[in-house]
């Protein structure tokens, strides 16, 4: 964060910082847990309501892809009352959509009034994808603001584990309604979260640049640990002077082109890595490989605790060796892991060799795009349209994500699948767009790691005043 930029200014300790950041955070716990708890719903579901035999596309619709098109519409909408509101407000809201969600998903009769539950969590979960990186990348120092953001990344794969584990335990609590404790359950985390963030304060960067409030501004640095506020709080002031004459540029201009298309393309890729795919279906796609229902989901929790470690190893990374190498390693790893996929599939080389080669696939996405893509969004934006940059990103890493699984049960169902014999084209496509990710990362992807804002405000933006 820039106000620890000025010469002088340097936290005392990071405890208050760690412990905020960690609250706004725990969004990511939630997100994680939504959006990966349907995978054991899906098939009850699909029993209860028999949805696919009406249509393999009203499955993909209204079940598995409803939560991904409210997260599309809460990741667009998501960055103009982060900006009029402030940030605490909306991570506020945010705990409240995901509690009426779980227990409104919980209670569904039918697959309507279920999609809309659905529907309302996911916008919680796009609202978040812009907040909650927003805010932690404004009370945070150059020195700290990967690992901090990071964090955030660190939750979601956290909240995946987590419900892997529950849909586990929870299998066969309740009979054949053992779904809806699988997605009641995430009220639990929700309620905390919302109690939470009542205590965190303000983000001092919009107190200044929306509010023109500098007096609580310096209070919440002063909180923060920052030894001199009134001089950060000038610092803050002065840079969006700098923007103010800079002239009041649209969002989608010349100026900002760079930084847009490096936002776009992140979250592009982010999504044509197929991770979101196999983290829908893994219990699935485990099943067609041979192993049990029981099995798949056993083997599932070996998924999320693999993506679990390994984002503690890009959280170690990142500020480290930085952000442009992380992605370039996790594109190499995408490659291989994704070719060893498609391989098991095409030559039936066994549930064992598809799990060691799925196991990678998780780790290369942990330890690079899951590690970088958050944190990369939210800090090569401009302060004045950060906020809209993130949703931006967000949104566009939604859009795709939620695409890839409306489209999935068309290409992956075992009845009326496009490869409902065998699946390894689809990992073959994915493999080949991650060799484009690479190529990407090596000619146009910059290094961000331990650049203030500020710097990398006039690194990246063009024809700045």
């Amino acid at each position: 964060m820039q106000i620890n930029d000025t010469p002088g200014l340097v936290a005392k300790k990071g405890i208050n910082l760690f412990g905020i950041s960690l609250i706004a955070a725990l969004a990511g716990f939630i997100f994680g847990f939504d959006t990966v708890v349907i995978s054991g719903a899906n098939q009850p579901i699909k029993d209860l309501w028999h949805t696919t035999d009406i249509s393999p596309w009203f499955h993909g619709i209204f079940i598995m892809s409803m939560a991904l098109w409210g997260t599309v519409l809460g990741a667009v909408l998501g960055g103009r009352p982060t900006e009029r509101y402030g940030r605490k407000k909306v991570l506020l809201w945010i705990g409240i959509f995901f509690s009426v969600s779980a227990i409104g998903s919980a209670l569904a009769q039918d697959p309507y009034t279920f999609s809309v539950f659905r529907f309302i969590g996911g916008v919680g979960i796009g609202v978040s994808s812009v907040a909650a990186p927003t805010y932690i990348s404004e009370i945070s120092t150059p020195q700290t603001r990967g690992r901090l953001g990071a964090m955030y990344q660190f939750n979601i794969v956290f909240g995946i584990l987590i419900a892997y584990l529950s849909n586990y335990f929870l299998q066969g609590v309740g009979g054949v309604n053992d779904w809806r404790w699988m997605l009641g359950v995430m009220a639990v985390p929700s309620l905390l979260y919302t109690v939470l963030v009542l205590g965190i304060p303000e983000s001092p960067r919009w107190l200044v640049a929306r509010k023109k409030d500098d007096a609580q501004a310096a209070n919440v640095l002063e909180r923060l640990g920052v030894a001199d506020a009134a001089a950060a709080v000038k610092d803050i002031k002065e840079n969006a002077a700098l923007e103010a004459a800079a002239g009041g540029t649209a969002f989608f201009s010349k100026k900002y082109s760079r930084i847009i298309w490096l936002a776009f393309f992140v979250a592009f890729f982010n999504q044509w890595s197929g991770i979101n795919f196999i983290l829908y279906y893994a219990p699935e796609i485990l099943e067609r490989a041979g192993l049990a229902s029981k099995e798949s989901l056993l083997n599932s929790i070996a998924i999320g605790g693999t993506n679990l470690i390994f984002t503690f190893v890009g959280l170690y990374l990142i500020d480290r060796i930085g952000r442009k190498t992380l992605l370039i390693l996790g594109s190499i790893g995408y490659i291989i892991s994704l070719a060893m996929v498609a391989y098991a599939f095409y030559a039936h080389a066994g549930a064992a060799f598809l799990l060691s080669s799925l196991l990678l696939f998780i780790a290369a996405h942990a330890i690079g795009q899951g590690a970088v893509i958050w944190v990369f969004i939210s800090e090569i934006f401009p302060n004045r349209i950060r906020a809209l940059g993130q949703s931006f990103g967000a949104s566009t890493h939604w859009v795709f994500a939620a695409i890839i699984t409306l489209i999935v049960p068309v290409f992956l169902d075992a009845k009326t699948g496009v490869f409902k014999d065998n699946p390894w084209p689809i990992f073959a496509f994915f493999a080949f767009m991650m060799l484009l990710q690479l190529v990407w990362v090596l000619v146009k992807v910059p290094e961000t790691k331990g650049v203030s804002l500020e710097d990398l405000e006039k690194k990246l933006v063009e024809d700045r005043l």
